[in-house]
């Protein structure tokens, strides 16, 4: 299996984010001329060839949605950035606007072209207030270069990109409520049928809607060739892949690994072991909305396709470690209590279900809890699985369904004994 460093073998260096610096590190704006050259058919088939899966959490394959695109369609196409990146835990796409966010626009354009888009919105979480700044700097360079504006590529495309700021809402990470936010509207998701935004999407236009690290493997697929990409990874999870390791770690941080690479092989050895020296307790694999996975279900490979047959996601590779000294219902707060603020309230089942479940999980803290409490959250989780207009319903049912089954005598502890079995409470009490 290939493990070549592509991504982030720059990140760290001063002038990494300037276009000089992209040419004369990464064959910058070399991958351009040459999808051109090829013709789009045969770019739309090199995407699909590569295998590549959307790296913003679905895991989506990246050609087939571009493939989506109606070609006869007589309204505007729209190619949509999605740089929100609020999954906690999550910050991959910060570092390639950061330090390669010439990689990003390339395949943006690129992308693009495929599809026959003239307009390029990138939606950028407010907080990002650095990259943002840093990516409309790059943004000025390209349009200097002639690889945006009137005349892309010397072939008369006219091409534009504009940076959307966002204002610090989780549910805008979700397609449809980005595309609602872009538009000046709330930012909650839209009701489906469409599916895809590729038939009705932002305007009403088609549109796909990509995300930061997903664009940012296209050069290099372009310039390098589907069969070099594959040599990462295994089959169906193909691609190099950043992953963001939080929590109890001796070393955490951004690690860039093949696909399929061992979870235990990069708590162990890259990311130096359990601080203090302490054992792993359990495991997010892919960030705060992905079921936990216990200490003993760690020994799995890092792929989309692996974590799904043991029941939980990879998402956005936001691995979040969990040590023996923590508790696990303490941890359960921390989620139902963001889930519930970020919660958009247009579906019943999450609007009123994240409320029931945060206030639940107070009172077990609290050691007012009952034993029937437990089925009670399941009961919730499970009412809310399936039966909302987006994820989100699922995005907090999964992670606190899995806590109470996997972890339900440290649940119990807090009701027989009315204490907390590892001392403070949530509170810090």
């Amino acid at each position: 299996m290939n493990s070549e460093i592509v991504f982030s073998k720059y990140y760290g260096q001063a002038d990494a984010a300037g276009i000089d610096a992209y040419i004369k590190n990464e064959s910058g704006y070399k991958a351009l001329p040459k999808a051109i050259e090829m013709g789009w058919d045969k770019v739309l088939q090199e995407v699909k060839d590569s295998g590549l899966r959307g790296r913003g959490g679905a895991g989506f394959p990246c050609g087939t949605k571009w493939g989506f695109i109606p070609k006869g369609s007589d309204k505007p196409k729209y190619l949509v950035i999605n740089a929100d990146e609020s999954e906690p835990g999550t910050f991959k796409d910060r570092a390639i606007m950061a330090y390669q966010p010439h990689l990003m626009i390339e395949g943006a354009i690129i992308a693009a072209m495929t599809i026959d888009a003239h307009m390029i919105y990138c939606y950028i979480r407010g907080e990002y207030v650095k990259e943002a700044e840093i990516l409309e700097k790059a943004i000025d360079e390209a349009y200097k270069a002639g690889h945006l504006g009137k005349n892309v590529g010397g072939k008369g495309y006219q091409l534009d990109f504009v940076v959307h700021r966002g204002a610090g809402a989780y549910i805008c990470g979700e397609e449809t409520a980005l595309l609602n936010s872009i538009e000046g509207k709330r930012g909650e998701p839209r009701i489906k049928p469409p599916f895809f935004p590729a038939a009705i999407g932002l305007y009403g236009c088609p549109t796909v809607v990509n995300n930061v690290e997903t664009l940012a493997c296209v050069p290099m697929i372009v310039n390098r060739g589907s069969a070099w990409f594959k040599t990462f990874g295994p089959e169906r999870n193909t691609g190099m892949k950043l992953f963001c390791i939080s929590g109890h770690v001796n070393r955490p941080g951004l690690y860039e690994k093949p696909m399929g690479y061992p979870l235990m092989k990069l708590i162990e050895e890259d990311c130096g072991g359990i601080w203090k020296g302490r054992k792993l307790k359990a495991a997010f694999p892919g960030g705060s909305s992905s079921p936990v996975l216990t200490a003993d279900e760690c020994n799995i490979n890092l792929d989309f396709d692996s974590l799904a047959k043991a029941g939980s996601m990879l998402g956005s590779a936001a691995i979040m470690i969990i040590d023996d000294a923590t508790c696990m219902l303490k941890v359960a707060i921390r989620t139902a209590h963001f889930y519930q603020v970020e919660s958009c309230g247009q579906c019943t089942p999450c609007r009123e279900g994240t409320m029931w479940l945060k206030d639940l999980h107070y009172r077990l803290e609290r050691g007012e809890g009952k034993i029937g409490d437990l089925d009670l959250i399941e009961d919730i989780c499970n009412n809310m699985d399936g039966t909302t207009i987006c994820a989100f319903g699922e995005a907090t049912a999964w992670p606190l369904r899995s806590m109470v089954k996997k972890f339900r005598t440290e649940y119990e502890q807090h009701i027989t004994e009315k204490r907390c079995p590892f001392g403070k409470s949530a509170h810090g009490h």
